[in-house]
């Protein structure tokens, strides 16, 4: 076996939201990623601390000495995005904290995997005053990640991953073939046997929708997703409250 036990920390994405499993909850391509491990060398035990709405630093808080305590010989750390909605942003700050995690998962003996951030501006018109904030983050990931001595898969630099097919409704998270991408992509990344560049081509050509159609999307998402959002921020609360992690004790991948 290449590695022992695999431990994902991070935000929603790597909780696995939107890509709901049989059981009322999420699955993910850090599940995903477990099992394409489990079945290439035949187990693999996996835990996963994630918790949605987490900004970096509060990962790097609540999470990483957790993650060491499990003493993982796999690792994933991936955040920022939380960060890049708020208006405390630091490009810099973030990429700093994720350089913490990484070192710290090195330095005792684990292969870390981070990834970049697809460009949000195809899947979710409305955030183009957001690109800056990507790319610079994007760009500090990038720096980091080759001092620390991490793996880096640059997700953010192939644009499938900003395919609008490969999200959910709500523009911020993947769906269930989103989360498969990404788990192929790091399978790919770390080299693991089968596995092929084919994460990276794109999708057929989509229909060209009409102008109006493309508007009340616009105004769908607004209203579904975009204002509750707005309204539990500024009353302070975050979709993470009074959540815990889904799988904070090491168990084995069950393989179908």
């Amino acid at each position: 076996m290449m590695w022992r036990r695999y431990v994902a920390i991070g935000d929603s994405t790597t909780e696995g939201l939107d890509d709901p499993d049989d059981a009322g909850g999420y699955r993910g391509w850090a599940d995903r990623f477990a099992l394409a491990v489990a079945r290439s060398q035949g187990g693999l035990e996996y835990a996963n601390l994630a918790i949605r709405g987490r900004t970096t630093a509060r990962i790097r808080a609540e999470q990483l000495r957790p993650a060491l305590d499990l003493a993982p010989d796999l690792a994933t750390v991936v955040a920022g995005m939380n960060d890049v909605l708020r208006p405390s942003f630091d490009a810099d700050r973030v990429a700093e904290d994720v350089g913490t995690m990484q070192r710290a998962l090195v330095a005792q003996g684990a292969t870390v995997l981070t990834f970049t951030l697809p460009d949000p501006v195809p899947v979710m018109p409305l955030a183009r005053p957001l690109r800056g904030r990507m790319l610079a983050l994007n760009a500090a990931l990038r720096a980091v990640t080759a001092q620390t001595g991490a793996t880096l898969l640059d997700l953010g630099a192939h644009p499938v991953a900003s395919d609008p097919r490969l999200w959910s409704d709500d523009r911020l998270h993947a769906n269930s073939a989103g989360h498969e991408r990404i788990a192929a992509a790091l399978a790919h990344t770390v080299g693991l046997p089968g596995t092929d560049d084919s994460w990276t081509r794109p999708l057929e050509a989509a229909p060209r929708r009409r102008g109006h159609a493309v508007l009340n999307a616009e105004l769908a998402w607004v209203r579904r997703h975009l204002l509750p959002w707005l309204a539990r921020h500024a009353h302070g609360r975050s979709s993470g409250d009074d959540r815990v992690a889904k799988r904070p004790v090491p168990l084995p991948v069950e393989l179908p």
